[in-house]
């Protein structure tokens, strides 16, 4: 652990105090005898010490021998776990596609970010489709984009202005 954390002191006194420095960690290896969510769950209390304003529980990615149980939210029991045993802001990923998915990790308590990933690449508008899925509105984009939302959706756009052009 000692090179990363280094290397985190480093950053965080080099970037300026009011700005947040998060890490990514490989919650578990998925290969017998690599890296395990215990180790983890060590390494974010010393992140948690010195400062991390986020940590983002991934996994894997090292080895050909590793057998992943890929599924919608596979990694959320490693960012669940990682935040009850640090207290630290926990930032969410794995195969979270779905609003409602979101959503529930979020009010669950699961973690208290959400990254996506794949969701975004299919659709560079996934925010605003979760936004008008869960009743929810999104600052006004720029004004070519006011007569955008669907049918019924015309307050998805908060501070947008109808009317002739």
């Amino acid at each position: 652990m000692r090179f990363p954390l280094e290397v985190f002191e480093v950053v965080r006194e080099a970037f300026p105090a009011d700005r947040p420095v998060g890490v990514k960690v490989s919650a578990v290896d998925w290969v017998p005898g690599g890296w395990d969510l215990a180790q983890t769950i060590e390494f974010s209390k010393e992140l948690k010490k010195r400062g991390v304003d986020w940590i983002t529980t991934s996994s894997a990615g090292i080895s050909p021998l590793q057998k992943i149980p890929v599924a919608p939210g596979y990694q959320l029991p490693f960012a669940q776990r990682v935040r009850e045993a640090t207290g630290a802001t926990i930032m969410a990923v794995g195969l979270i596609t779905e609003a409602a998915q979101a959503e529930a990790i979020i009010a669950s308590g699961q973690a208290d970010l959400v990254a996506l990933a794949r969701g975004m690449l299919y659709d560079p508008r996934w925010a605003w489709h979760a936004a008008a899925q869960l009743g929810a509105t999104v600052d006004a984009p720029a004004p070519s984009y006011w007569r955008a939302p669907p049918q019924g959706l015309g307050g998805l756009f908060r501070g947008t202005r109808y009317g002739a052009r």
